[in-house]
């Protein structure tokens, strides 16, 4: 069967919208992850990385996460954009699939964790807990995302990660 081509502007009217985010992955200086807990309704309680959608056109998935972490701790990371993972994640709770970036922030030192300042409006609390105790306070999928996150910065690896739905723990 022979194919018509289709301009672009019309053949993109016809795939999957999805929507996009990106975040960076930092740890202290003995390798704990730093996370946020979430404060937004929808997300309460969810343990996080500095991040967020991409809602600027035009905007790629390196700057979105640099933006995010600056508007959401006050740490302006400058890169380089090493990449760690990248996720995708079915129509659930959103209407559309999601595409996530996380991007390798490095360690940062006990100063710098200091003067972190959250935005209250998306986030209530800041942790950097080993792997063993995050294990502990992590969902099943929470888990995954962080020991896949943890093991591409330790390899030097990049990973995919589709995050379907679990149950429980």
């Amino acid at each position: 069967m022979a194919s018509t081509w289709v301009p672009p502007e019309q053949y993109v009217k016809k795939l999957p919208m999805h929507a996009q985010y990106a975040c960076v992955f930092f740890t202290d200086t003995e390798d704990r992850p730093l996370q946020l807990r979430s404060s937004v309704p929808a997300t309460r309680g969810t343990w996080q990385w500095p991040g967020g959608n991409t809602d600027i056109e035009g905007e790629s998935p390196f700057e979105t996460a640099v933006r995010e972490c600056r508007e959401e701790t006050g740490i302006a990371f400058t890169g380089p954009p090493r990449l760690l993972a990248m996720f995708w994640t079915p129509p659930a709770e959103w209407p559309v699939a999601k595409v996530g970036f996380c991007f390798d922030g490095g360690r940062l030192s006990d100063d710098v964790l200091e003067r972190i300042t959250l935005d209250p409006d998306e986030h209530d609390q800041l942790a950097v807990r080993s792997m063993t105790e995050w294990a502990k306070a992590l969902t099943a999928r929470e888990w995954e995302r962080l020991a896949a996150v943890m093991g591409a910065r330790n390899s030097g690896l990049p990973v995919y990660l589709e995050l379907r739905e679990t149950d429980g723990r």
